[in-house]
Protein backbone atom coordinates (compact mmCIF):
# COMPACT_ATOMS: atom_id res chain seq x y z
CA UNK A 1 0.00 0.00 0.00
CA UNK A 2 1.36 3.41 -0.94
CA UNK A 3 1.20 6.39 1.40
CA UNK A 4 2.39 9.97 1.52
CA UNK A 5 3.47 11.16 4.96
CA UNK A 6 3.49 14.92 5.53
CA UNK A 7 5.89 15.99 8.30
CA UNK A 8 6.56 19.69 8.84
CA UNK A 9 7.06 20.96 5.28
CA UNK A 10 8.27 17.60 3.91
CA UNK A 11 6.37 15.04 1.89
CA UNK A 12 7.67 11.47 2.24
CA UNK A 13 6.56 8.63 -0.02
CA UNK A 14 6.14 5.29 1.76
CA UNK A 15 5.26 1.98 0.11
CA UNK A 16 4.41 -0.85 2.53
CA UNK A 17 4.35 -4.48 1.38
CA UNK A 18 4.29 -6.68 4.47
CA UNK A 19 7.67 -6.29 6.19
CA UNK A 20 9.20 -4.66 3.10
CA UNK A 21 9.01 -0.88 3.25
CA UNK A 22 10.26 1.61 0.68
CA UNK A 23 10.76 5.13 2.07
CA UNK A 24 11.55 7.80 -0.53
CA UNK A 25 13.01 5.13 -2.79
CA UNK A 26 15.12 3.34 -0.15
CA UNK A 27 14.16 -0.23 0.79
CA UNK A 28 14.01 -1.39 4.40
CA UNK A 29 12.75 -4.34 6.37
CA UNK A 30 10.45 -3.09 9.12
CA UNK A 31 7.91 -4.21 11.70
CA UNK A 32 5.83 -2.12 14.08
CA UNK A 33 4.62 -3.89 17.22
CA UNK A 34 2.40 -2.40 19.96
CA UNK A 35 3.74 -2.67 23.51
CA UNK A 36 0.78 -4.04 25.48
CA UNK A 37 -0.98 -1.61 27.79
CA UNK A 38 0.97 1.45 26.59
CA UNK A 39 0.77 4.02 23.80
CA UNK A 40 4.23 2.84 22.76
CA UNK A 41 5.19 0.93 19.61
CA UNK A 42 8.41 -0.92 18.92
CA UNK A 43 9.68 -0.15 15.42
CA UNK A 44 12.29 -2.59 14.19
CA UNK A 45 13.85 -1.18 11.04
CA UNK A 46 16.67 -3.09 9.36
CA UNK A 47 17.31 -4.84 12.68
CA UNK A 48 17.58 -1.62 14.71
CA UNK A 49 14.95 -1.05 17.40
CA UNK A 50 13.26 2.27 18.04
CA UNK A 51 10.55 2.86 20.64
CA UNK A 52 7.91 5.39 19.62
CA UNK A 53 5.11 7.02 21.55
CA UNK A 54 2.19 7.00 19.10
CA UNK A 55 -1.01 8.99 19.46
CA UNK A 56 -3.78 9.20 16.89
CA UNK A 57 -5.25 12.71 16.82
CA UNK A 58 -7.98 12.03 14.27
CA UNK A 59 -8.41 10.43 10.87
CA UNK A 60 -5.01 10.53 9.19
CA UNK A 61 -3.33 12.74 11.80
CA UNK A 62 -0.81 11.33 14.24
CA UNK A 63 1.77 12.42 16.81
CA UNK A 64 4.97 10.37 17.08
CA UNK A 65 7.41 10.74 19.92
CA UNK A 66 10.77 9.11 19.28
CA UNK A 67 13.27 9.70 22.10
CA UNK A 68 11.34 12.53 23.73
CA UNK A 69 10.81 14.45 20.48
CA UNK A 70 7.35 15.26 19.12
CA UNK A 71 6.49 14.98 15.43
CA UNK A 72 3.03 15.81 14.14
CA UNK A 73 2.27 14.16 10.85
CA UNK A 74 -0.50 13.44 8.41
CA UNK A 75 -0.70 10.13 6.58
CA UNK A 76 -2.54 9.98 3.26
CA UNK A 77 -3.10 6.87 1.22
CA UNK A 78 -2.44 7.06 -2.51
CA UNK A 79 -6.08 7.89 -3.36
CA UNK A 80 -6.41 10.61 -0.70
CA UNK A 81 -3.14 12.18 -1.83
CA UNK A 82 -4.35 12.24 -5.44
CA UNK A 83 -7.64 13.88 -4.42
CA UNK A 84 -5.74 16.41 -2.31
CA UNK A 85 -3.49 17.23 -5.27
CA UNK A 86 -6.56 17.86 -7.43
CA UNK A 87 -8.15 20.04 -4.76
CA UNK A 88 -4.91 21.92 -4.19
CA UNK A 89 -4.18 22.89 -7.79
CA UNK A 90 -4.98 26.57 -7.67
CA UNK A 91 -3.29 28.20 -10.65
CA UNK A 92 -6.38 27.98 -12.86
CA UNK A 93 -8.58 29.18 -10.01
CA UNK A 94 -6.36 32.17 -9.29
CA UNK A 95 -6.26 33.18 -12.94
CA UNK A 96 -10.03 32.97 -13.36
CA UNK A 97 -10.96 34.67 -10.08
CA UNK A 98 -13.01 31.65 -9.06
CA UNK A 99 -12.72 28.46 -7.05
CA UNK A 100 -13.98 25.47 -9.02
CA UNK A 101 -14.85 21.96 -7.88
CA UNK A 102 -11.83 19.75 -8.67
CA UNK A 103 -14.09 16.67 -8.84
CA UNK A 104 -17.81 15.86 -8.60
CA UNK A 105 -19.08 15.66 -5.04
CA UNK A 106 -21.39 16.91 -2.32
CA UNK A 107 -20.90 20.21 -0.52
CA UNK A 108 -20.64 19.39 3.19
CA UNK A 109 -19.92 22.89 4.55
CA UNK A 110 -19.44 26.42 3.31
CA UNK A 111 -16.97 28.19 5.60
CA UNK A 112 -17.01 31.67 4.07
CA UNK A 113 -19.46 34.41 3.11
CA UNK A 114 -19.72 37.18 0.52
CA UNK A 115 -17.65 40.25 1.38
CA UNK A 116 -15.26 38.25 3.55
CA UNK A 117 -11.56 38.98 3.08
CA UNK A 118 -9.56 35.75 2.98
CA UNK A 119 -5.87 34.89 2.89
CA UNK A 120 -4.21 32.24 0.77
CA UNK A 121 -5.02 28.87 2.34
CA UNK A 122 -8.21 30.00 4.14
CA UNK A 123 -10.71 27.09 4.13
CA UNK A 124 -13.74 28.00 2.02
CA UNK A 125 -15.75 24.90 1.10
CA UNK A 126 -15.67 21.28 2.28
CA UNK A 127 -16.52 18.89 -0.56
CA UNK A 128 -17.18 15.18 -0.03
CA UNK A 129 -16.00 13.00 -2.90
CA UNK A 130 -15.46 9.23 -2.88
CA UNK A 131 -16.41 9.12 0.83
CA UNK A 132 -13.63 11.57 1.77
CA UNK A 133 -13.94 15.18 2.89
CA UNK A 134 -11.75 17.61 0.95
CA UNK A 135 -11.20 21.12 2.25
CA UNK A 136 -10.96 23.57 -0.64
CA UNK A 137 -8.95 26.65 0.25
CA UNK A 138 -8.50 30.16 -1.08
CA UNK A 139 -5.76 30.11 -3.72
CA UNK A 140 -4.67 33.66 -2.84
CA UNK A 141 -5.60 36.65 -0.69
CA UNK A 142 -8.92 37.96 -1.99
CA UNK A 143 -12.37 39.27 -1.17
CA UNK A 144 -15.26 36.89 -1.77
CA UNK A 145 -17.81 38.29 -4.20
CA UNK A 146 -20.26 35.40 -4.29
CA UNK A 147 -20.72 31.89 -2.87
CA UNK A 148 -22.47 29.86 -5.55
CA UNK A 149 -23.16 26.67 -3.59
CA UNK A 150 -24.78 25.62 -0.31
CA UNK A 151 -24.33 22.72 2.09
CA UNK A 152 -26.07 19.61 0.78
CA UNK A 153 -25.71 20.60 -2.86
CA UNK A 154 -24.25 18.17 -5.41
CA UNK A 155 -21.65 19.71 -7.72
CA UNK A 156 -19.93 18.64 -10.92
CA UNK A 157 -16.23 18.81 -11.72
CA UNK A 158 -15.34 22.33 -12.85
CA UNK A 159 -18.46 23.92 -11.36
CA UNK A 160 -17.79 27.38 -9.91
CA UNK A 161 -18.14 27.29 -6.12
CA UNK A 162 -16.80 30.72 -5.10
CA UNK A 163 -16.23 33.94 -7.04
CA UNK A 164 -13.64 36.49 -5.93
CA UNK A 165 -13.73 40.26 -6.50
CA UNK A 166 -11.99 41.19 -9.74
CA UNK A 167 -8.46 42.39 -9.17
CA UNK A 168 -8.11 40.44 -5.89
CA UNK A 169 -5.98 37.38 -6.33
Amino acid sequence: MKYVVLVESKSIEVDVDGEHVRVDGQSHRATLTPLAGTPLRQLLIDGRPLTLAVQRLNRGFWVLGPGGERWELEVLDERAHHIRSLAGSSEQHRAAGVLKAPMPGLVVRVQAEPGQQVQSGTPLVVLEAMKMENELKAPAAATIRQIRVAAGQAVEKGQVLVEFESGSG
